[in-house]
Parts: structure tokens; sequence; C-alpha cells
């Protein structure tokens, strides 16, 4: 069983936003969200990070720190990615679309 908890736009209990940073999103396919994707966190080098599965609603996050970061999904209908600027703390919102 995986460790991760279950991904959800709802952040747990007892996040402080204003403390922590958390990366936030959707994974979508022609512009309708994609459950069971690979959802991978890449750092401003491009070193995996963290993965977690997205819900069966497309929905993932990631607690991490301020930086430039790339979001990677894996599912078998594409992969796809995309670039977020967590310029501090606070909740950063990225779609990503697979092809």
């Amino acid at each position: 069983m995986c460790g991760a908890p279950e991904q959800t736009q709802e952040l747990p209990p007892g996040t402080d936003l204003t403390r922590q940073t958390v990366l936030t999103g959707t994974v979508r396919s022609g512009g309708e969200p994609v459950g069971g994707a690979f959802v991978r966190l890449l750092d401003g080098s491009g070193e995996f990070t963290a993965e977690v599965v997205a819900s069966a609603s497309g929905d993932f996050r990631f607690f991490a720190a301020p930086g430039e970061w790339t979001v990677r999904a894996l599912h078998r209908s594409g992969n796809g990615e995309a670039a977020v600027t967590a310029d501090g703390p606070g909740l950063h919102s990225v779609e990503v679309e697979v092809a």
C-alpha cells in the first residue's frame, strides 16, 4: 500500500499556508480530469523528488520547498508536464495536460 495520503483538493487539517509551500493541481486529457496518473515532482535541476497517484478526479498535491519545479504526469492515455514556480509559502496551482 502506498504511504502517500489520499489526493484531494482539500488540504489536511493544520496546514499553515503562511509557512508551508503546497503544489496542487489536476491531471487532464482533452480538458477532462484523468484519474490514476502517476504524478512526479522534479526539482529545478530535473531530479526526481516525489511521486503520488492522482485521485479518481485527477487531483494531486505535494508539500515542497519554494523554488522552480516540474510536475510530470504519466498515464495510459499519454504523458505531460508543466512548470510551476513556488516563490514562497502558500498554495501554488498547476494543471498538467497529458496527450
